[in-house]
């Protein structure tokens, strides 16, 4: 279990090392699409290219960040539901479902991906759009978001297992939630004036 659980901090640290340099995209994409804007009425030009390559920032934010949302545990389910279920059965909850739905659904989406991308790179695949991007980058995003999607769901599965076995403590249990913990910095700042 041990040797698992390195892999698991391995990936762990990886996940969190690209969730925070990917996260920068979204700046990126803002000035791109300042300055698009900027140029379109000021010089009453544009290109489909910039934007583009803004829906592709994005694209690459929200599907190359997802792994770092997980290991956070800061993705989507019924909280109100979650937290009033014991601690042991919400563990088992999280095992069936990343065994049964999040490690298929990435094993799917990187079978079925690999040859989209691969038919499109194959062709040099452009956008339909006048002066748009190449559509082969993008789609590579597929394979690539849920490969790293599927080693964080490893992880999480073994950091789970080891919760249920008493090995390691919950790692999610001492975080607060992020709008509680966000809460508790206002009422803080609240009390402070």
């Amino acid at each position: 279990m041990q040797s698992l659980l390195k892999l698991s901090r391995g990936i762990d640290a990886f996940t969190e090392w690209t969730g925070k340099k990917i996260a920068w995209l979204i700046l990126l994409a803002v000035i791109i699409s300042a300055l698009n804007a900027v140029i379109r009425k000021v010089f009453d030009t544009s290109s489909n290219a910039w934007l583009e390559l803004q829906w592709v920032l994005f694209s690459a934010v929200f599907l190359l960040c997802a792994p770092w949302t997980l290991l956070a545990n800061e993705h989507i389910r019924i909280d109100i539901v979650n937290q009033m279920m014991p601690k042991r059965v919400r563990d088992v909850i999280d095992i069936i479902g990343h065994v049964f739905f999040l490690i298929p659904l990435c094993i799917l989406m990187i079978v079925t991906g690999v040859p989209f991308f691969l038919r499109s790179w194959e062709i040099n695949e452009q956008s339909s759009n006048a002066g748009g991007l190449p559509q082969w980058p993008a789609k590579s995003l597929i394979m690539i978001a849920f490969a790293f999607l599927l080693m964080q769901g490893i992880s999480e599965l073994i950091k789970r297992i080891a919760v249920l076995r008493g090995v390691i403590p919950d790692p999610h249990v001492s975080k607060a939630h992020g709008l509680e913990a966000e809460v508790e910095h206002i009422v803080e700042a609240i009390e402070k004036t």
